[in-house]
Order: C-alpha cells, then sequence, then structure tokens
C-alpha cells in the first residue's frame, strides 16, 4: 500500500502507486481483523468524531508536525476531539532528515503536541518516516546515515517523554533507506503502511505489526488502520504497562 504524505496531506504512499504500476498490488477490500482506527492530518480540516466512534473507530493518530518549520492548523480539534468522544489517541511527526537532525525535530515534536502522558487513552507518539514527497526516496541520506538520524529521533524523545516512537513506515522504504535495519524492534512498536489484502513482508526484526494502515479511505475520515489485538491491549500500550 503506500502513498506519499505531502505537507497538509494525510499519509500519502507513493509505494502504491509504484507497486500497482508493476502489477502487483491488490487493494484490500474489507478491514482485516483488529481493532478499527484512523489517522488524519490537515487536509481533514475539523473531523466529526462522534461519527467516528459510531462507526466503531477506537483510537486515532493525529498529524502534529513535520520537520521543524510546520504544525497542523487542525491539531487541537482532531487531537482532543478524538480524546473527548472516547478514543485512544496519539500525534505523530513527518520526518525532514534532510533538514535537521532526528533529536532536534523530535524536540519540536514533544514541544507542539507529541508528548505523552499515562492517562490510559495517550498513545507513544509516531515518527512518520518514508518516501519523501520533495525530492529524493532516501532524502539523500545514506543507509548508515538513516539509521543515525532515526535512532537520534528516537532516543532523544525516549529522553523528553519516557516512551519509544512507534515508527510508520513501508518495507520498501525501510529495505531501501536503511538498508531493512532490525536494530528499532526490541523498543519501537511498528506501524505498517501496506495498501494490500495481506500485511505482506514486515521490515527486518519486528516479528509482528502493532499497527497496519491497510487504506486510504473507508469508513472512517482519514486512513483507515487496525491496531493487532484488543482495546485491552491498546490500553496496555497507552499506559506503557497497567495504569
Amino acid at each position: 500500500m503506500n502513498r506519499l504524505r505531502t505537507l497538509t496531506g494525510t499519509l500519502l504512499t507513493t509505494a502504491t502507486m509504484v507497486a500497482a504500476t508493476l502489477g502487483v498490488v491488490t487493494p484490500a477490500t474489507a478491514a482485516p481483523a483488529g481493532l478499527p482506527g484512523m489517522d488524519v492530518s490537515s487536509y481533514q480540516g475539523n473531523v466529526n468524531w462522534s461519527a467516528a466512534w459510531n462507526n466503531g473507530a477506537r483510537f486515532a493518530y493525529v498529524k502534529a508536525t513535520e520537520g521543524t518549520y510546520y504544525t497542523n492548523p487542525y491539531f487541537a480539534q482532531q487531537y482532543n476531539g478524538s480524546y473527548t468522544v472516547g478514543m485512544i489517541r496519539g500525534s505523530y511527526h513527518f520526518a525532514r532528515p534532510d533538514t535537521t537532525t532526528g533529536a532536534t525535530q523530535a524536540n519540536y515534536f514533544v514541544d507542539h503536541g507529541g508528548g505523552w502522558s499515562k492517562d490510559g487513552r495517550t498513545l507513544p507518539g509516531a515518527l512518520d518516516i518514508e518516501y519523501n514527497p520533495y525530492g529524493a526516496t532516501c532524502y539523500g541520506l545514506s543507509q548508515s546515515t538513516m539509521r543515525s538520524w532515526i535512532a537520534s529521533f528516537v532516543n532523544q524523545y525516549y529522553a523528553r517523554t519516557g516512551r519509544w516512537a512507534t515508527i510508520y513506515t513501508t518495507t520498501d522504504w525501510w529495505t531501501t533507506c536503511t538498508g531493512n535495519y532490525s536494530g528499532f524492534a526490541a523498543t519501537n512498536p511498528l506501524w505498517l503502511a501496506r495498501y494490500a489484502g495481506t500485511v505482506g513482508t514486515l521490515p527486518a526484526g519486528w516479528a509482528t505489526y502493532s499497527f497496519w494502515q491497510w487504506a486510504s479511505s473507508g469508513t472512517f475520515p482519514g486512513d483507515q488502520n487496525v491496531w493487532n489485538g484488543t482495546l485491552d491491549r491498546l490500553r496496555v500500550l497507552a499506559c506503557n504497562g497497567p495504569c
């Protein structure tokens, strides 16, 4: 599945377009097993959270920031609105490894909505690291430099919040741009983007995924996702253990 994210767009996945060209993608036509959820950005504007809840969404990821130059103007409505109706929610940061360091962007993210609290309803922040909508696929970085950039981000996020960030990516991008590095799998939950009937091959190191973004549109506003487990297990992730 995968579409590139634009500055104001929701999670966009170039991989879908590339794979479709190669004739290898079978779009998912029905929600896969798991707890239904969604992700949104400024592209969705003011979201009707009550309707999304009534239609079955139980979690949401909301775009907070990009690089060190952009904040989602609808963030408050989306982040607080999802919480108000009862969802477990978190925020995500679109990485720009070609602009500033990972640690610098982690700080910007935390300072603009990417924090975490042990309230049982807040997911660890997510690092959206994927195809570059502005230029070279890997942002001009070598595989080793990209691995170091990601480490800088997740280590600083952990230092600021006490949580390891969820990593949103695609297997193709991860393989191309990190050399299919397995070193983050022990600590960072995987949010896999793949618009197909099956989740497919996971990036190295992860035995399973935590979240699967399986379609760009559907029942809920924004992208369609599932959590690979029950609501009780999602609360454990939100709490980093028992609340």
